[in-house]
């Protein structure tokens, strides 16, 4: 006779590995949020005895404060919510362009320190070490004071051309008066940036099947000079310009990049370039010594080399740590502050001072800046998993 089947044991029910997992993940999790919890209860409990506002109403209120700079129109009467805007619309502003010029200089001084002249590898290797090595804020401190000390008052401005200066105010240049030709140039261009891109799928296919790769240079550089005309040309061709013009003790008109900007962007560029050009040589060293060897074989020069054998393979190895990099440019940004750049920490700041909710302010620095972390890590992310299914290419 066969013995009837046992059941299972409490024992060895919490033997079981899987088991004690999920028990011990549902208690850190329940510890956790009995953390939060008393810390929110406990916060709102402080704030009502000290009977200090709460909640989101003041972003409807209006600021009061001017900000000297500003992507959108912007004035005093309005609200705080579109005052923090203006300061989240900053510091992207300067994160674009910083990313932009660290990649390409950080990239160029990489593989210059790989390169076989000994003058440049040793610039390159001074450049790298001389400016990783000071801290940020001392950089910005730097630009900052060199750009308004050392460039003159606007009654004194270098006069570059008919309507560009330089002074210590910044440097203001003509800029063209928005009209619907340039609204359908501007599309023109987006048009032709997607022409061109899929000109290069094509390209790629076709060099895949045959071995031979078209010529897209020409029809690319057609569709970018060709497109934009043809949309301000139909939109009436409009050449009308703000010139700036000396008015009392500044100047007015015209587009300006302030020494703010120019020193913020200066020194987050230059710095996290320094980091980027180690990123480059570190990826490009682990490529195998044998592409390079079948490369310059085949006839291939220096430079062909690089483009088309090195870097494409070197990707794999560059993206993670330069999605690090683009990380702390955007969270370096918030050092804007200490030269007076009106970027989100700034405007956030003085919100904070007006209103009294540093709570709900802190917050919302905190919120930004993770969703502009979360959407550039995904971006990278997505991107590195696409260069990895093409094998680089």
């Amino acid at each position: 006779m066969t013995e009837p089947k046992k059941g299972r044991s409490g024992a060895s029910f919490l033997n079981d590995v899987r088991v004690r997992g999920i028990i011990a993940q549902i208690v850190v999790l329940g510890l956790f949020v009995g953390l939060i919890g008393y810390l929110v209860s406990n916060t709102i409990h402080n704030l009502e005895v000290r009977q200090i506002a709460t909640g989101l109403g003041f972003l409807s209120r209006e600021a009061g404060f001017d900000v000297s700079e500003s992507v959108i129109p912007y004035s005093p009467a309005d609200t705080f919510g579109r005052v923090i805007l203006v300061g989240l619309l900053n510091t992207l502003k300067v994160a674009v362009f910083g990313v932009l010029i660290a990649t390409v200089l950080g990239t160029v001084v990489g593989v210059s320190r790989l390169s076989s002249n000994w003058l440049v590898a040793r610039l390159a290797t001074v450049y790298v070490e001389g400016l990783r090595n000071i801290p940020l804020l001392l950089q910005l401190f730097f630009w900052y004071a060199l750009i308004t000390v050392s460039l003159p008052n606007p009654r004194q401005a270098h006069k570059l051309a008919e309507g560009w200066f330089l002074s210590n105010r910044g440097f203001k240049f003509p800029w063209p008066v928005w009209e619907h030709g340039h609204t359908l140039g501007a599309i023109g261009l987006l048009v032709a940036v997607a022409a061109i891109y899929l000109l290069g799928r094509r390209a790629s296919r076709v060099q895949a099947e045959t071995g031979r790769r078209p010529n897209v240079l020409i029809p690319g550089l057609a569709a970018l000079i060709g497109l934009p005309t043809i949309g301000w040309l139909l939109g009436g061709a409009p050449t009308a310009f703000d010139v700036p013009a000396l008015t009392g003790f500044n100047f007015s008109g015209g587009a300006l990049v302030s020494p703010e900007f120019a020193a913020l962007l200066l020194g987050l560029s230059l710095y996290t370039s320094s980091f980027i050009a180690e990123i480059v040589r570190g990826g490009i060293i682990a490529v195998p010594w044998g592409q390079t060897e079948a490369a310059v074989a085949l006839g291939l020069r220096r430079g062909m080399v690089v483009r088309l054998i090195l870097l494409p393979q070197a990707l794999r190895v560059v993206i993670p740590p330069l999605t690090s990099q683009y990380l702390n440019l955007v969270k370096n940004s918030s050092l804007a502050v200490a030269i007076g750049y009106p970027d989100l920490v700034g405007t956030a700041n003085t919100t904070i001072n007006q209103t009294g909710q540093a709570v709900e302010g802190v917050a919302i620095i905190m919120l930004a800046y993770l969703t502009v972390s979360l959407t550039i890590s995904g971006f990278m992310n997505w991107y590195n998993g696409y260069i990895s299914l093409r094998g680089g290419r």
